[in-house]
């Protein structure tokens, strides 16, 4: 939003599976979701302005569909940024839902695009804005200034300025001797969504995009901040959970499988009034925040209680996981350029519970400060330390970040130790293990505080994840569990992710793990992944 302005599974990469041999829902339980301005990602000729061609061009950076490489990402499914017309850089403010904006491409590009991502084994969302149109939408325009316009209802009206309790920004926008609602800013009017026109108008055009351009869901845009009541209540107001309910339902009714999460600026325990049946999934901030705090401060605590009550109290993992979106200053410039401190962060966000979302460039480390302007956060992809970039030919719409000639694909992926390798090995590991897919998170007490451990645990398959949140060394740190956690039996202990130095591990009959040391040594800021086999 723009604001004042992841059953046994054999060894093979869901994301690397084309769309028609997977079951309809299993890619969301072992995928990982890829976030891609269209605009900063590739051009494709030379006008400074990356578009859909350059995109398809770059798919395989994403996904090149093949379970034998592990050259690409792996995600396999894409949230496109808004990519239909309007008249600002960034599309949150849309003036044709039912087309392309031409700085991208055209409906031809787009479905190109569908079809071969879909070959790939990679889904699409489009970001679907309902909270508001463009002021400059023909039907806002309409309302504005054809007397007895049929579309006047569909926005909210006052005769009188009014201001919106606890929200900074002016909301009520005059237009002649009226005014009308727009949260977020006068180019972006609020639509009346109890108006049975517009919600019959929200279905019409997720129709389109679902049947006529082949997409397999939707990112919604806002969605706290749909209905607002007269005392001044604009977010999570009483209206919300119905209308997307009832939305949901109707979207499931075009195809089955549909896949929808939604924007929630907002803690766990107010998104967790949405569900069980708002959306398919909502982004939870506030555990993508307790990661930050993990790193920062050197505890767990607050991050493990966290993810035990969205485990315990969201059906079936149905929460968004990420660090950082096109919204926020970006994960290295948040960590102060600690690279450290960077991988860990991905580390964990890329092994616990929840549907992980990656924002285009994180996985390079490149900068950008909310302070600077949210164009700062969208700066052109780095792919190589040619100029520009490697983005364009011609001038990028937008100065690259000032640590474009290191923080790129081409220096990166020739070093095993960059962030971006430790991506493309997080994410296939995640892709590939039933355990860190899907499994249960079970956290482990550790005998020192500045260390996290936990299991994720499916069927037969048991992943132990353990890490030093600290700028020091950890030495003989011992790990036990509270209750029963394992089947009575003998394990043996092998890295998936660093080294597993612990031999086998012993669980009685009580079930319980009791002062087990799987790694001897814990490097600062270094987790290790450890599978543990009967």
């Amino acid at each position: 939003m723009i604001r004042s302005a992841a059953a046994l599974l054999v060894v093979t990469a869901i994301g690397a599976v084309p769309l028609a041999a997977q079951q309809s829902t299993e890619w969301r339980r072992h995928g990982v979701c890829y976030e891609v301005f269209v605009r900063s990602f590739y051009d494709s000729d030379g006008d400074g302005v990356g578009d859909l061609r350059g995109l398809i061009e770059k798919l395989d950076y994403i996904n090149d569909g093949s379970a034998e490489t592990q050259r690409d990402l792996g995600a396999n499914c894409i949230w496109l940024m808004p990519i239909s017309p309007s008249p600002s850089y960034h599309g949150y403010d849309v003036t044709n839902y039912y087309d392309i904006n031409r700085d991208y491409g055209t409906k031809e590009d787009f479905k190109r695009l569908v079809s071969e991502a879909h070959r790939r084994g990679i889904r699409i969302l489009y970001d679907m804005v309902l909270n508001h149109s463009s002021s400059y939408h023909p039907y806002f325009r309409s309302a504005v200034h054809v007397p007895n316009s049929p579309y006047r209802d569909w926005y909210i009206w006052s005769p009188t300025e009014r201001k919106m309790p606890g929200w900074e920004a002016p909301t009520w926008h005059r237009a002649g001797n009226e005014y009308y609602y727009g949260l977020f800013w006068s180019g972006m009017p609020d639509y009346n969504l109890a108006n049975p026109e517009v919600k019959a108008e929200a279905q019409k055009i997720a129709r389109f995009w679902l049947e006529e351009m082949g997409v397999d869901g939707f990112r919604l845009d806002a969605v706290g901040h749909f209905f607002e009541t007269p005392e001044g209540v604009w977010k999570d107001a009483p209206g919300n959970f119905p209308w997307l309910a009832e939305y949901q339902a109707g979207l499931r009714s075009i195809k089955p499988d549909v896949f929808t999460v939604g924007e929630v600026y907002d803690s766990l325990g107010s998104i967790l009034k949405y569900y069980p049946d708002g959306l398919t999934t909502f982004f939870a901030f506030e555990v993508a925040d307790g990661v930050f705090d993990a790193v920062r401060a050197g505890s767990g605590a607050r991050l493990t209680s966290l993810v035990a009550r969205a485990q315990r109290e969201i059906p079936d993992q149905r929460w968004g996981m990420f660090l950082r979106n096109h919204d926020q200053t970006r994960t290295l410039t948040e960590l102060n350029g600690d690279v450290a401190r960077n991988k860990l962060a991905s580390t964990l966000m890329l092994t616990l519970p929840g549907l992980p979302f990656v924002y285009y460039g994180e996985e390079l480390g490149m900068t950008g400060s909310k302070r600077a302007g949210d164009e700062r956060l969208r700066t052109p992809m780095h792919w190589s330390r040619s100029p520009a970039a490697g983005f364009t030919r011609g001038t990028p719409w937008e100065p690259l970040a000032a640590d474009s000639f290191s923080a790129n694909v081409e220096v990166l992926e020739n070093d095993s130790a960059s962030l971006l390798n430790l991506h493309r090995k997080l994410i296939h590991l995640r892709t590939s293990n039933a355990a860190l897919g899907d499994g249960e998170f079970v956290p482990l007490q550790a005998n020192a505080p500045d260390a996290l451990a936990y299991l994720r645990r499916k069927g037969s398959e048991t992943v132990l994840v353990v890490a030093n949140l600290t700028d020091q060394p950890l030495n003989n740190v011992a790990l036990s569990g509270e209750n029963a956690t394992l089947p009575a039996a003998r394990y043996t202990a092998r890295a998936l992710l660093g080294a597993a130095g612990g031999g086998q591990l012993r669980v009685s009959g009580n079930g319980r793990i009791s002062k087990w040391v799987p790694v001897r040594r814990l490097a600062p800021f270094e987790a290790h992944i450890i599978q543990l086999s009967r």
